[in-house]
């Protein structure tokens, strides 16, 4: 695995936010050349769905690169496409399709993929908000040679990222996004040149995560207080924790332990604290400090319990049955 030109020719594949900093650090870098992108196609978005271009899109725009959006990678003309641009390396981050064996297999020094975590730690699509969910101390960024199987590659190179333990998946997500873009260029470029070695992961240790959906977003108040204050960053900002009580649907922003002692009250009661809302969960109380109200503006949950005193004493709801876990191992 050598490369002896000027510079290495890469086909890049993605499409959300998170790949647009890994793009822009590919174009800007003096030894790698981005003759082509391949992105997923304009969709319908927002209220109005209206037609909107992927992110990736509008930076490959931007910078003048030519521009792919076939339906499916199964597509033969767009398979003789890549062919035909003669990459050195195909290099995907967060692009939307399994990539296929014949795909895998156009570029000699094949495909490598930006995954946001510490594999093989949480494979699947959501592993930022895994991260979050588990409570770990640090989350971080895997550079794996894509393999037919899902996020099993072996590791090319890993960025461990510390965690404060008060971030959310959206913040999470920024920055894993911009410790992948300054790292990739080198990676790239060592990768190609032979100077790195890639290893196997430890497949016996390996977790996954489910497509996460809005359902999982709603909190079971009878969990410890430390789940809900984890789940409600990791659901930040989609698809945003929420629950109902007395009928009525609020987004929970951000909570806060304030106590694990024995409570009496059943989990989900709504109770005052300090003149703030707080709620009772399986081992003490969480303190609401942000929430959206149905078709309302974000506000302090003092300034929501204002206007809602008589709902103290109601009970939030919480799931009827057990959730589909978001984390497992095989």
């Amino acid at each position: 695995m050598t490369h002896t030109a000027t510079s290495i020719k890469v086909v890049f594949l993605g499409s959300p936010t998170f790949a647009v900093p890994s793009l822009n650090a590919m174009v800007h870098s003096p030894k790698i050349d981005v003759p082509l992108v391949i992105t997923q196609p304009d969709r319908p978005a927002g209220r109005g769905k209206t037609l909107t271009a992927p992110p990736v899109k509008e930076a490959a725009l931007s910078h003048g690169l030519p521009i792919l959006q076939p339906e499916t990678l199964r597509d033969p003309a767009t398979v003789e496409t890549i062919r035909e641009t003669a990459p050195d390396v195909l290099i995907v981050v967060s692009y939307g399709e399994i990539l296929r064996r014949n795909v895998l297999e156009l570029a000699p020094n094949g495909c490598l993929n930006v995954h946001p975590s510490l594999l093989p730690r949480y494979r699947g699509s959501i592993p930022i908000q895994a991260t979050i969910l588990n409570g770990d101390d640090e989350g971080g960024v895997s550079f794996i040679k894509l393999v037919k199987a899902m996020d099993a590659g072996p590791i090319v190179h890993q960025i461990p990222v510390p965690l404060s333990g008060d971030e959310t998946s959206g913040e999470l997500f920024d920055r894993l996004s911009e410790a992948a873009a300054e790292a990739l260029p080198d990676v790239v470029v060592n990768w190609v040149d032979g100077r790195i070695e890639a290893r196997e992961q430890d497949h016996a240790v390996a977790s996954y995560t489910r497509e996460l959906r809005k359902a999982d977003a709603q909190i079971d108040w009878s969990s410890r207080g430390v789940d809900i204050e984890r789940h409600v960053r990791a659901m930040n900002p989609w698809p945003r924790a929420w629950s109902t009580i007395a009928g009525k649907r609020v987004a929970i922003d951000r909570v806060s332990l304030i106590s694990t002692e024995n409570v009496t009250s059943a989990a989900g009661t709504l109770q005052t604290v300090e003149g703030w809302p707080a709620v009772s969960t399986r081992d003490g109380v969480v303190r609401i400090e942000k929430l959206t109200p149905a078709g309302k503006k974000q506000m302090t949950g003092q300034d929501w319990l204002r206007g809602t005193q008589e709902l103290v004493g109601e009970v939030f709801d919480s799931p009827e049955s057990a959730a589909e876990p978001l984390i497992f191992t095989r």
